[in-house]
């Protein structure tokens, strides 16, 4: 009453409009305001689920395949030689999470299933890799398959340790030839898709065409201007995909391309066991690396390791408690996850404890939906409780007394740490 009380106050001279239709203008006004000040979210390339890849790249002999069996805890060959690794090794490993292992404690389920990265080890890319050099083109291919890449670059001189290029060390020589390698191969593949989906444009009908289009919801034409348009913003500065600003649509069209620069970059600048025990204050390549991905990729995340090192960690921790020197493959592997900005939730019960993947500003409906596809259909609502609460309280009935659990419907945006219960009604048939 008091708003449709000043409502009229406003404007006493409008006497022919009801109460009913002064309400709808004042609601109007009021989301015209509110869009305006609210930003849409930006659009992020990828399609990540609850099985994320994320591969290890770079020149052949640099430690990758030895900080992929540190990662994993399996073994590989890592020897002194190009290409030692032909066929790309896969794991599993588990994401590192301690509100994860605090609910495991709490919950004394009968089983426990963690957020996993799966690593791929791909044998190293070598200069002129996407014309078929080395074993270059199957390689490539194996980048295509993963969602994120840890870029992985020798800044440690040793002459007992061979360098592709020579024994001279150069990263910024290295970088240039996986990003350069990286980007003619898109460029190749947007150039074939052009032209096959260019030939679909003009006979729609041809029997003998295996070209199919990326959307379906878009016409071939459309279809055809987005990727023109990815393939001129590369052409403009050798700039990456990743770096674009895309709608929602372009993004769809652009993740049935499968382009390797559009894929989340994560650098790992492999330093020798002496330069990170003193945090590479010594090492005069480190500053020239973080020098390169501002200029070149600003925004991509840089981290230090020593493979030498996490590998002696590995084995026997408490060599390095008394020098305060810690692993850095927790972060590592949880980079791989923030760089796709992806974030958890869980479900906890005495069956099960288990950790969910979803992108950040899901909707609740779309979270429910990484579990079964009725839980999105048919979703009701979700009880949710804030992993915080719940720790500092200490069980979900003391989290209710509070009045902090709580319903939420279709357009809550999940919190990373949300715990979460959903309800859903799937009676309907589904059209």
């Amino acid at each position: 009453m008091l708003k449709i009380a000043k409502w009229q106050c406003i404007i006493p001279t409008r006497r022919s409009l009801s109460t009913s239709s002064n309400l709808f203008y004042a609601k109007k006004k009021a989301n015209n305001k509110k869009q305006e000040t609210e930003k849409p979210a930006k659009v992020i390339l990828g399609r990540p689920s609850n099985n994320l890849r994320v591969g290890i790249v770079g020149l052949p002999n640099i430690g990758k395949s030895t900080l992929f069996n540190t990662l994993t805890n399996s073994s590989v060959p890592a020897e002194n030689y190009p290409f030692c690794t032909i066929d790309p090794s896969e794991a599993r490993v588990q994401v590192p999470d301690d509100r994860f292992n605090w609910l495991v404690q709490a919950y004394q389920p009968k089983k426990v299933t963690p957020a996993h990265l799966t690593v791929v080890d791909i044998a190293g890319l070598v200069r002129g890799a996407s014309q078929g050099a080395g074993l270059g083109n199957a390689f490539l291919s194996n980048v295509s398959s993963v969602d994120a890449i840890y870029h992985l670059v020798r800044v440690f001189e040793n002459d007992d340790v061979t360098h592709v290029e020579g024994n001279q060390v150069d990263p910024i020589r290295d970088l240039d030839i996986i990003q350069n390698e990286l980007r003619i191969k898109d460029e190749e593949s947007l150039e074939r898709n052009l032209f096959e989906l260019a030939k679909l444009a003009r006979h729609p009908d041809a029997a003998n065409t295996t070209k199919k289009k990326l959307s379906t919801t878009l016409t071939i034409k459309e279809e055809l201007s987005i990727i023109e348009k990815v393939a001129e913003f590369m052409s403009k500065g050798d700039r990456d995909v990743r770096k674009g600003e895309w709608t929602a649509t372009e993004v769809d069209v652009i993740n049935g391309l499968r382009l390797l620069t559009a894929k989340p970059m994560i650098y790992l600048c492999n330093m020798s066991e002496d330069d990170y025990v003193n945090h590479g204050g010594d090492n005069k390549f480190i500053p020239r690396v973080k020098e390169w991905i501002d200029e070149n990729n600003k925004g991509d995340l840089m981290i230090p390791i020593s493979v030498v090192l996490e590998s002696k960690i590995a084995t026997d921790d408490t060599l390095y408690h008394s020098n305060k020197i810690r692993s850095q493959l927790s972060n590592i592997i949880s980079a791989g996850y923030k760089a796709l900005d992806l974030i958890h939730y869980f479900t906890c019960g005495e069956q099960e404890v288990r950790a969910w993947t979803i992108r950040n500003t899901s909707k609740a409906p779309q979270a429910a939906g990484i579990i079964h596809s009725d839980f999105e259909r048919g979703f009701i609502s979700a009880d949710i409780m804030k992993f915080d609460d719940l720790k500092h309280l200490g069980s979900e009935n003391a989290v209710k007394a509070a009045g902090k659990y709580y319903q939420k419907g279709k357009e809550y945006t999940m919190e990373d740490g949300d715990i979460a219960h959903f309800k859903f009604n799937v009676t309907n048939k589904k059209k």
